[in-house]
């Protein structure tokens, strides 16, 4: 606890046990910083803010309240202050790597982590939650809000971390979430169509995506999918380039793909490095590649990096793969874009049958519904269709939007979820695989505004016991 006197000039000694930005998350003895958000002005929230428990709040408009209130001019600049001394941290303890794009950043993110950490201890940040040493906490979002980005930075601090890898999301750049900090090094996955629910167009996603560059330090490293038009289209004069295509800086050759890895061939900086990877799938080899190059820019060994790489865990509900006892497997990712679904089904096709559990969130870009459909019917041999999320719309018109008008190949809609993974294991047989995609290692399920306990995972898991 500090006193707000000791985090912001002013009068008032009040003992402050904790900050949000957003009503909702304020409890007893809290301090309220009435940000202006992108789409939402906090300001108008400080009553419900004292109603839980708020005891004296910061705003840059003059207000009659019933708290003690901090008048500032800028209340973003004062938010990080504040945060900075309530957790004694700053974003300068720490070298940092951005890694953004719309697919790809979580795999990326924990490969480079677990990289990184086997030569100096290393932290991640991101969808699967806060990654310190061999403990993890859950975080609220893939790039959590300021107030809760420097207390995750405090925890950080107290493992001893001197680097953090981050996936840096475009709602995070466009809600200005990360400006506090200065980058070591910044990557690009890819940019495909998503959110445009929010951005609108590809030209702003692309452009809100492109913001993560200019907080590059001007020493630092940027790296590109050079395989990716819209990857292509960043214009700084420094940046590295990766992929199969010849005029990458970094090229990718010789990929032959086994049941359990994939061995390929990089030449970069003028020598070629051989890799084994049990990261199966094209896709992920630019995940892989990506991450070998993050590493190496800390002065690394390539040629070790290469064999820790074959050494690494499998990121959890990334391609995640388990076996039944009846003879196939099941195949538990968060694939939800066309184009992570294209990936995804094509790199099964040595199975018998594709038996794809899947659905798409509701509230979210319905034009990519019936884009991942076309791509479920091209490549999965049965699909059932299920609820993802559907906050507010009617998983059965979710599954209709996706479905179209094709007819070609066998489907089924089940709602409940654990039933519809329950239905694919029954019809299962030897040879085949189950993919239930679209969550990971999501621990909710999104139903109106309440997101109610729930895991692909733990469903699986009951089912293979079984």
């Amino acid at each position: 606890m500090k006193k707000l006197s000791e985090l912001i000039e002013c009068p008032y000694d009040l003992e402050i046990k904790g900050i949000a930005t957003d009503s909702r998350n304020v409890e007893d003895g809290y301090l309220f910083i009435a940000t202006k958000g992108y789409h939402v002005d906090h300001y108008l929230f400080i009553d419900d803010a004292i109603k839980h428990g708020a005891v004296a709040v910061v705003v840059d408009r003059v207000g009659s309240f019933s708290v003690p209130t901090v008048l500032v001019s800028d209340i973003s600049q004062v938010l990080i202050s504040i945060c900075e001394k309530f957790y004694e941290v700053s974003s300068r303890d720490f070298s940092f790597v951005g890694i953004t794009g719309t697919d790809g950043k979580t795999t990326t993110a924990m490969i480079t982590r677990n990289l990184l950490n086997l030569y100096f201890p290393t932290a991640y940040i991101g969808t699967n939650g806060l990654y310190c040493g061999d403990d993890i906490y859950p975080t609220q979002n893939t790039t959590p809000c300021i107030e809760e980005l420097y207390q995750a930075f405090s925890v950080v601090k107290k493992h001893n971390c001197k680097v953090i890898v981050m996936e840096v999301s475009s709602e995070a750049l466009l809600h200005h979430r990360v400006d506090s900090i200065l980058f070591d090094v910044v990557a690009f996955t890819n940019i495909t169509e998503d959110h445009l629910n929010i951005h609108k167009s590809i030209e702003n996603y692309r452009n809100c995506k492109f913001r993560l560059a200019s907080l590059c330090k001007s020493n630092g490293n940027i790296f590109i999918n050079g395989d990716c038009e819209n990857c292509q289209l960043l214009t700084v004069k420094c940046k590295i380039s990766f992929g199969v295509n010849s005029d990458n800086d970094c090229v990718i050759s010789n990929v032959s793909e086994c049941k359990d890895f994939v061995k390929f061939t990089v030449c970069y900086q003028g020598e070629k490095y051989h890799f084994s990877s049990p990261f199966l799938g094209i896709y992920n080899i630019y995940n892989v590649v990506l991450a070998w190059l993050i590493a190496g820019s800390f002065s690394l060994p390539y040629d070790k990096l290469c064999l820790s790489i074959s050494k690494l865990p499998v990121v959890p509900g990334r391609r995640e793969v388990f076996h039944d006892k009846r003879g196939f497997d099941v195949l538990l990712d968060y694939a939800h874009t066309e184009n992570a679904v294209f990936h995804l089904l094509k790199s099964l096709s040595h199975y018998s049958r594709i038996i794809v559990v899947t659905g798409a969130a509701g509230g979210r870009e319905k034009r990519k519904r019936s884009l991942i459909g076309d791509v479920l019917f091209q490549y999965a041999s049965y699909i059932v269709f299920t609820m993802d999320d559907p906050r507010y719309e009617n998983p059965k018109k979710i599954a209709q939007d996706m479905i179209g008008t094709h007819n070609e190949k066998e489907y089924t809609f089940i709602e409940d979820r654990q039933n519809a993974i329950s239905f694919a294991f029954q019809n299962a047989k030897k040879g085949d695989v189950v993919a239930v995609i679209g969550k990971g290692r999501d621990n909710y399920m999104a139903i109106y505004d309440k997101k109610l306990p729930y895991s692909d995972y733990d469903v699986i898991m009951n089912l293979l016991q079984q």
